[in-house]
């Protein structure tokens, strides 16, 4: 193990994310400069910021694919980039809100609904970008797939309506999440940047007991996104334990008697 492993992974990378500065490796960068290669790339960034990344990039050498992979059959592709990803950044970006319509489950096209764009999300899982917005009419946060908007148009927002949109936003992000305490075994304290990649998508910190040796991932998710955490901490097994969070603790607790019951070493209960 690295002796300045866990200095390097809280304390520099923590005042680098305040500055606001990337910290990239010779291997990001190369990979980087593939993608840019990619006829995509014209239209998933602006002029300025491609010729930007463009310059950056000069010293390094691309990775050469050809040399390393061999492409065989492969299924349907997915474009990663969306073609309202720019106007929604924008609109972010630039606080303004939306007019959009979107198709329903039963394929029929939602009358016009106006409302504020709060953030861009992409699930690795689903391969698909997701709007976050808020409601004027219905004054809640809601959630729809990119690929279900049907039609989008700007519209201009008040600032103080904005502000006072961005308070309910946050009100109800808050009353949304839920609060875990996952320690890690000291045996395997070696592992940390691996057990910490697993949860790099949620708001977390990190404490140290000294005494004991033992790690502390305070963890902070939203209520739908408990079932992402249980597949988590299953596949981290015996590398983590719940110590706080009644929810996550039960539910661990029935997988694991489930996993038993079935392989025979606990019997099945009488039905």
């Amino acid at each position: 193990m690295n002796p300045f492993e866990k200095i390097f992974n809280y304390r520099v990378l923590s005042r680098l994310e305040d500055s606001g500065a990337f910290l990239s490796t010779s291997h990001e960068r190369s990979w980087l400069k593939l993608m840019l290669e990619h006829p995509s790339s014209a239209t998933a960034f602006s002029g300025p910021t491609l010729d930007k990344l463009r310059k950056l990039l000069e010293q390094d050498e691309s990775i050469l694919l050809h040399d390393h992979l061999t492409h065989k059959a492969s299924s349907k592709e997915r474009q990663v980039f969306h073609p309202l990803l720019r106007t929604l950044r924008r609109c972010i970006q630039q606080k303004q809100g939306v007019r959009l319509t979107f198709t329903l489950k039963d394929g029929l096209i939602s009358p016009k609904q106006s409302g504020l764009p709060y953030r861009l999300e992409y699930s690795m899982v689903k391969r698909e970008w997701y709007l976050l917005w808020y409601s004027w009419k219905r004054r809640n946060f809601l959630s729809v797939r990119l690929s279900k908007i049907a039609s989008i148009s700007e519209v201009p927002v008040h600032p103080e309506a904005y502000t006072a949109a961005l308070d309910d936003i946050h009100h109800l992000l808050e009353s949304r999440k839920q609060r875990a305490v996952i320690q890690v075994q000291p045996e395997y304290n070696r592992e940390l940047s691996r057990i910490l990649y697993a949860f790099s998508c949620f708001e977390k910190e990190v404490h140290y007991e000294e005494q004991t040796g033992t790690y502390s991932i305070m963890l902070t998710y939203l209520g739908n996104e408990g079932e992402y955490v249980l597949s988590k901490l299953r596949f981290l097994g015996k590398r983590v334990r719940v110590i706080e969070g009644s929810l996550l603790k039960k539910r661990m607790r029935d997988s694991a008697v489930k996993a038993l019951t079935q392989y025979g070493v606990l019997e099945r209960p009488a039905e």
